[in-house]
């Protein structure tokens, strides 16, 4: 009987040992496991983080409004199906279109532009129809412009009402844009009107060709005319011979006026729908151009403009008191524009 007792508890204790292997051979399978669990999640958490963040790069060219918009709202009437009282849209009538406004400031580059998105068949802008005084009087008489712009009953040598796509002119800050600024940004949020911004960050260089501009409305060098846009090299050349005087004394007084004028038209239509651009940028990078047909909801094309550039090259050689602009912008936070040639 002894014998038996002693039998069986080494037959229990084998067992054990067994059970105890098992067990401890399961929990290393198990953690073995949940190691590989881990790191498989950490490697899909870094691919999905990736991911999003070459998302929100994707869009960052489109402005965002402010977190209290009602984004819903923000996005209504951005397709419109105008009837015109001046003549029929035909086959045509079923066929949306989009509204725009180029707002930008004199010299910026915004009539090369311009010719740009009118080389597209499907855009129609209208030119700077706002250089009229009358057209912008009063809040009145300029949304009484906007309507027959939008109505498609605007009409010039750039206007193809029937098969555009997108319609829209060119506007200055300082053509009553920035003193009826509430009006006009509550207008183009009611009739889903985008807002295309064109600036220059060599903000010198607009200041430059303003007085180069002024001069040939004067001068008006080519054969008795006054041309602020050329398409050929011999008007270029003749215009770029002038080399006007900058007021160095006002100079930097200037440079910030401009500053905050584009900054505080930013905030003025940061609810309103709206891209940023600047003519460096377009001038570098052409797919820009690609990124202005997306947000007019355009099929992309390649854009050309007849223009031809006036002044080439560094600001140098185009200022006759340079020496005087140099000093004077030396050690400021304009002192970069005296390095850039556009």
């Amino acid at each position: 009987m002894a014998e038996y007792i002693c039998v069986l508890n080494k037959d229990s204790i084998i067992i054990k040992r067994k059970l105890l292997q098992s067990i401890l051979l399961r929990m290393i399978v198990l953690l073995f496991a949940m190691v590989c669990g881990v790191y498989i999640c950490s490697v899909c958490l870094k691919q999905i983080s990736t991911n999003s963040k070459i998302k929100i790069q994707d869009i960052q060219v489109i402005e965002r409004p402010s977190p209290d918009v009602d984004h819903e709202n923000l996005q209504i009437s951005s397709v419109h199906y105008p009837n015109p009282e001046t003549f029929t849209r035909a086959e045509c009538v079923h066929n949306p279109v989009r509204y725009f406004a180029i707002l930008s400031m004199q010299r910026s580059g915004s009539g090369w532009f311009e010719t740009l998105l009118n080389s597209h068949v499907n855009v129609s802008s209208n030119g700077e129809i706002f250089s009229v005084l009358d057209r912008r009087i009063n809040i009145s008489s300029i949304t009484q412009t906007l309507d027959k712009v939008y109505n498609l009953d605007w009409f010039t040598q750039c206007m193809n009402a029937q098969e555009s796509a997108a319609v829209g002119f060119k506007w200055m800050l300082n053509q009553g844009v920035m003193k009826h600024h509430k009006e006009i940004a509550d207008y183009f949020n009611h009739r889903g009107v985008s807002a295309i911004f064109l600036f220059r960050r060599n903000l010198l260089w607009s200041h430059f060709f303003q007085f180069a501009n002024s001069y040939d409305r004067h001068a008006k060098l080519l054969n008795g005319t006054h041309k602020s846009h050329v398409h050929s090299t011999e008007e270029a050349e003749t215009l770029a011979k002038y080399k006007p005087m900058i007021n160095s004394t006002l100079l930097i007084s200037d440079l910030k006026e401009a500053e905050i004028t584009s900054t505080k038209a930013l905030e003025y239509f940061n609810n309103t729908r709206h891209i940023v651009l600047y003519y460096e940028d377009l001038i570098k990078n052409p797919t820009k151009l690609k990124d202005v047909q997306a947000f007019l909801g355009l099929p992309v094309m390649d854009l050309t403009s007849r223009q031809v550039k006036i002044h080439k090259g560094s600001l140098s050689d185009h200022v006759m008191n340079w020496e005087d602009i140099n000093k004077t912008l030396n050690g400021t936070a304009y002192e970069s524009f005296l390095q850039a040639d556009y």
